[in-house]
């Protein structure tokens, strides 16, 4: 399991830094992402999202990782600081991640988010 929980640690600090490349080779690609107002996100559209968003820190918690033979789903508490347009964002989300492992690394296919009541 640390494989994993370390292929999902270098993939939050490649959203910190917004490491295109990084984030390219991590994602599969067909990967969609489904954001916490239900907006859908290709593979393209996650990696050019960094032209007008950027995490200030993610904290990462409540993780709960599951592995199944070459696919793994990740649940967890993110707490994150951003900018978007310009604008500074606080959120608070529930995420669940879908890993597989297709020829290679664990690759991300899958992640959706879900705003947390407010605190």
């Amino acid at each position: 399991m640390d494989d994993l929980l370390k292929v999902r640690q270098a993939f939050d600090d490649a959203e910190l830094r917004a490491d295109r490349a990084e984030l390219d080779s991590m994602l599969v690609d067909d990967f969609l992402s489904i954001g916490e107002r239900g907006f859908v996100l290709d593979k393209r559209q996650w990696i050019a999202r960094h032209d007008d968003f950027r995490y200030l820190g993610i904290d990462t918690t409540e993780i709960d990782a599951r592995r199944y033979e070459r696919a793994a789903i990740i649940r967890c508490v993110q707490r994150s600081q951003a900018i978007w347009q310009g604008a500074e964002l606080n959120l608070s989300v529930r995420l669940s991640q879908v890993w597989v492992q297709q020829a290679g690394p664990w690759r991300l296919a899958g992640i959706q988010f879900s705003s947390l009541a407010a605190e």
